[in-house]
């Protein structure tokens, strides 16, 4: 992607009140950031053009929809090979229970927050994602206690 595009005052009032609620009005978005409704929606179609906003999605609540298992799992690879890595990349995001996939630095390779239903479902997932992978060197596994804090939400300041 390129260079990110040049957010004013009014850009980022635009976006603070869609992180909080993207069913907001644009109308009502307006009120709050004096702009006209049609100046809104330009603004907004304008940041999902060049990728600002990438999604308008509902948040869901695991617990509620059956998967009350989160789970911090540290993937440690084999081979750093451009093609396996990207190979990883690939298979990670494509399992449904891996809400997210991190590549990082340190020890681990790879970084998953993974959603479930139960340990069993777990203990499969990790079979097919890691037991079954020749490029998975070992993985760690944190169980979540609580969800404390868990959002997207992105800092505009």
């Amino acid at each position: 992607m390129s260079a990110s595009p040049e957010l004013d005052a009014y850009d980022r009032a635009i976006l603070a009140i869609l992180q909080r609620d993207n069913t907001t009005p644009q109308r009502v978005i307006g009120e709050r950031v004096n702009l006209s409704a049609p100046a809104v929606q330009r603004r907004i179609r304008r940041m999902e053009e060049t990728g600002v906003i990438r999604a308008n999605v509902a948040l869901v609540d695991p617990a509620r929809v059956g998967h009350p298992i989160t789970i911090f799992v540290e993937v440690e690879v084999e081979s750093e090979r451009a093609e396996l890595i990207d190979a990883a990349k690939r298979g990670f995001a494509a399992v449904p229970e891996v809400q997210q996939c991190y590549y990082v630095t340190g020890e681990a390779d790879f970084i998953l927050v993974v959603t479930v239903a139960s340990m069993a479902d777990y203990e499969a997932l990790t079979r097919r994602l890691f037991f079954a992978d020749n490029n998975v060197k070992r993985f760690r596994t944190f169980v979540a206690m609580d969800r404390v804090k868990v959002g997207l939400e992105v800092s505009l300041a």
